[in-house]
């Protein structure tokens, strides 16, 4: 491949940063800019931040089950072209799977016995 094959996508990529950066400097010229006390406060469904919120705590389960829901999207998602190919691919491209799902299973069993999956009233 030569460098000239590549040009299509170089004038691509410039003209995405261009403009995005054109965006960005027209609409940081045209914006309203009235800071204030109240207007730089956290919001949290028009109410004043209470309790748990206003000392910035968030639940950590939420975002770690969040995360594991993603890793098993994932998962699903390469399984089904997988499936697809599988006649193609042989013997290699199935074992290769499997230590795929293996890895996984090896994560899931892990973030299970760390508690992850436990939810605390």
């Amino acid at each position: 491949m030569t460098a000239m094959e590549f040009l299509p996508v170089l004038f691509m990529v410039a003209g995405v940063v261009l403009v995005a950066g054109v965006t960005l400097f027209v609409s940081s010229l045209l914006r309203p800019s009235n800071p204030y006390t109240a207007k730089n406060m956290p919001y949290e469904c028009g109410m004043d931040a209470a309790g748990e919120a206003a000392a910035g705590r968030f639940r950590v389960p939420f975002f770690i089950l969040a995360i594991l829901l993603v890793v098993f999207d994932v998962e699903a998602m390469f399984l089904f072209p997988w499936a697809v190919v599988l006649q193609e691919i042989g013997l290699v491209g199935y074992i290769e799977m499997f230590i795929f799902i293996l890895l996984l299973l090896v994560g899931f069993a892990y973030a299970w016995l760390k508690g992850a999956l436990e939810w605390e009233a």
